[in-house]
């Protein structure tokens, strides 16, 4: 579950309880009451009877739960996850977002204490996923299985089977394993696009590692994004309880058909905590990349080349504009689609091949849904004048850490000694990340404990030379790499921002 958390009595749940209350007040008691005789012969307070006809409407309201319960738990299961890394104390904190949400600490008093002298210990962690097909699919959050040597799924009847990641997506935090099983429990998926604000909901996963939890709310919000969660965002958001471990789990309707993956809850406090909103990435969006995942091994997105962003106030009132509908191009990839297509920076996107753009993250989600080479037509304003373009789409560059199960990329090649992994400069990388006009290799990712880790480097990194050469892409690094002996320094140019420097790393000796 990723770092955003809140407390176990939803004060929201509260409000519907006597909300529901309320309503069926009348029907529950009838006219129904018992009173007795107080003090001198006044009659006490009435106290309210049961009726049946409310016996049976709060029996009815129950069974719904009860049913939808009984339908998507079994297909629900614990994911466990063991990683290998260099740590000088294996359950102290740590900078990952998602830590917290994986109960370390239940797996330290499970398994007992590792040798703190060693310099490899074995980190347990828990989430959650959902099973989609009879053969062992299963769908789950990209945090859960990211970086993981071993995944282990437990079925209700106790079986356990090693999965193995068919293909994960850190944009929008979705992943795919495989067990190999046959005739298995799976999850009825439904469109996400009809669910309805304020219709009641229940979560399902494994928190704080209580396993096959159900707990229920309402869907709160829908379309929620610019919360930094993932690049592509179109969250549900629900009061149903999510608390650690549940992410990957199921958010399901009252039919038991699952309508989203439980991905995040948010806990201003940092307490791990559940103050009552969570985050669920819609099943139409997950099933989509699960698809992509499993029949190509990577997922393929539209591409506009432009930097998006979102129209406040203050820039309504500099622009002369009549609103905050509409998203800014704050800049335009030289050669991308968007320029070949007459788009310019300061143009505002209103239209999208006839859908109406109300902010960025929208933009980004519907081009990204749209098929590579396809012809469409933007709506923009320029000069508060409406025009019309059309722009063939290009193909997305591979995003930053995004990797096939098990299969590393010639382009994305750990570096085994440094303890991170690189990918070569694009001009899309370069314009996200602020490196225009510049060369070399961008960090994805370091290992904890790894050397690199060790001297500060950082994902987003920008390594420009090794050794004072210049390296433009992951082949020359990894040339430049294979050239260094154990045991020696090495001397990295890193770009980190608009800042440049120098950092020296000890090779280990094995």
């Amino acid at each position: 579950m990723k770092k955003l958390t809140r407390p176990s009595i939803l004060r929201s749940v509260l409000l519907l309880i006597g909300f529901l209350g309320g309503i069926l007040f009348l029907s529950i008691i009838g006219t129904s009451t018992k009173s007795t005789s107080g003090v001198n012969g006044q009659v006490a307070a009435s106290t309210p009877v049961l009726t049946a006809q409310g016996k049976e409407l709060l029996n009815q309201f129950s069974s719904a739960f009860e049913a939808a319960a009984d339908k998507v738990n079994p297909s629900v299961v614990p994911i466990f996850s063991e990683q290998v890394t260099k740590v000088n104390n294996p359950f102290g904190t740590t900078e990952d977002p998602f830590r917290q949400f994986f109960g370390d600490d239940f797996f330290k008093r499970f398994f007992g204490n590792q040798n703190s002298g060693e310099q490899k210990q074995t980190i347990h962690a828990l989430g959650s996923g959902v099973i989609v097909s009879n053969d062992g699919y299963i769908l789950t959050n990209n945090h859960v299985v990211d970086g993981a040597d071993k995944l282990t799924v437990v079925l209700k009847d106790k079986q356990k089977y090693t999965a193995k990641v068919i293909g994960r997506d850190p944009q929008t935090d979705v992943a795919v394993v495989k067990i190999d099983a046959a005739n298995l429990p799976f999850a009825t998926l439904v469109n996400s696009d009809e669910v309805r604000i304020g219709q009641w909901v229940i979560a399902v996963g494994n928190p704080f590692q209580l396993m096959h939890t159900v707990t229920a709310g309402i869907i709160s919000a829908k379309g929620r994004s610019s919360v930094n969660l993932a690049e592509y965002e179109d969250f549900l958001q629900t009061d149903a309880s999510i608390n650690m471990g549940n992410s990957g789990g199921a958010l399901a309707d009252l039919d038991g058909n699952v309508i989203g993956i439980n991905t995040a809850i948010v806990n201003p406090t940092g307490t791990g905590g559940n103050i009552g909103i969570g985050f669920a990435i819609p099943i139409n969006m997950a099933k989509t990349v699960m698809h992509e995942l499993i029949t190509k091994g990577k997922i393929i997105r539209g591409y506009l080349g432009v930097l998006p962003q979102d129209i406040n106030e203050n820039l309504v009132k500099a622009l002369n504009l009549k609103s905050t509908e509409g998203s800014l191009v704050g800049d335009v990839t030289p050669d991308g689609p968007a320029e070949k297509g007459g788009i310019e920076r300061g143009d505002i996107i209103t239209k999208f091949n006839g859908t109406k753009i109300e902010n960025s993250a929208q933009l980004r989600n519907i081009v990204a849904a749209t098929e590579p080479s396809e012809e469409v037509k933007i709506n923009i304003l320029r000069d508060s004048k409406e025009i019309e373009k059309s722009v063939i789409l290009g193909e997305k560059p591979v995003d930053l850490a995004a990797s096939k199960g098990g299969d590393e990329s010639p382009d994305n090649k750990p570096s085994k000694v440094l303890g991170l992994s690189v990918q070569t400069l694009t001009s899309d990388l370069a314009s996200q990340l602020g490196y225009q006009h510049d060369q070399g290799v961008v960090v994805t990712s370091v290992e904890p404990g790894s050397p690199a880790e060790d001297a500060g480097i950082k994902q987003k990194d920008l390594i420009k030379e090794v050794n004072r050469v210049k390296v433009i892409s992951v082949q020359e690094f990894n040339r430049t790499m294979e050239k260094i002996k154990k045991g020696e320094n090495i001397a990295l140019l890193v770009r980190r921002g608009q800042n440049t420097f120098f950092v020296a790393i000890q090779l280990p000796n094995a």
